[in-house]
């Protein structure tokens, strides 16, 4: 056994691991993430219809040959707005299944992976898993670089010096929320941009914080894309996309 297997170990049986994958490049996974994708007997994740999954295609070059894999395809992403109440209804239901599908596979003594965007604990889906199964199986969560890390470190935005206040905001708040928030902050990472692109950058203009946002699109993947928010004049963005506002504290 080598230093590295040491340090990544080996999966358990009945055991279910929130493994965070990183914000799109895989060689920003953790020791102990790359080891479990290869451990686990079974490699589950979220994924869109239609499409492969991208904590799926960020782990793809990991994965052990015949690997027994657990797809869980969302009935809904950003088709409704999560306020509606069919989208409530239609992902609670999901999440119940899916939970479900987890559990009979633990119970059976299986390993599972259930991979994740970024950080497993940060606006990730697994927290839902996490919340029905924590209870009753084994969990082991793997922390993992969260996308807005990599976003403002591809940026090169040190994003806080010295007391910098920093809010992390959902793009899906109202305008007038949002430049509230923004007014009373150093520093801003802004989350969920996607389709409220127009919004949050007529937020951020009122709030006086133009000139220093920058717009950040698929961060430390193959097709990043990286400049100043004022020249983003476009009503949508794409869906791995955020506003970061770096901070202008004590810079010695």
């Amino acid at each position: 056994m080598t230093s590295l297997d040491v340090l990544a170990g080996t999966a358990k049986a009945g055991t279910l691991y929130g493994i965070g994958v990183g914000p799109g490049d895989v060689r920003y996974l953790t020791l102990r993430a790359a080891g479990l994708v290869r451990a686990v007997e079974v490699l589950a994740f979220f994924a869109k219809k239609g499409l492969q999954g991208n904590a799926r295609r960020i782990v793809a070059p990991l994965m052990v040959d015949g690997q027994e894999e657990l797809r869980l395809e969302y009935p809904v992403t950003d088709e409704i707005p999560a306020e509606h109440p069919d989208y409530q209804s239609q992902i609670g239901a999901f999440y119940r299944a899916s939970a479900e599908r987890l559990a009979a596979l633990l119970k059976q003594g299986r390993s599972i992976g259930l991979i994740a965007e970024g950080d497993p604990f940060f606006y990730g889906s697994f927290m839902h898993m996490w919340r029905r199964l924590a209870a009753d199986f084994p969990v082991e969560v793997v922390p993992g670089v969260t996308g807005m890390s990599g976003c403002w470190t591809r940026a090169n935005l040190p994003i806080t010096w010295g007391d910098d206040t920093l809010a992390v905001l959902p793009g899906t708040l109202g305008e007038a929320q949002l430049a509230e928030r923004l007014r009373h902050t150093d520093a801003a990472v802004i989350m969920k941009v996607g389709r409220n692109l127009g919004k949050v950058r007529r937020a951020v203009e009122a709030a006086g914080l133009l000139s220093r946002a920058v717009y950040v699109e698929r961060g430390t993947m193959q097709d990043e894309r990286i400049l100043p928010l004022a020249e983003c004049g476009q009503p949508a963005g794409a869906y791995f996309a955020m506003v970061l506002i770096p901070g202008q504290g004590r810079a010695l």
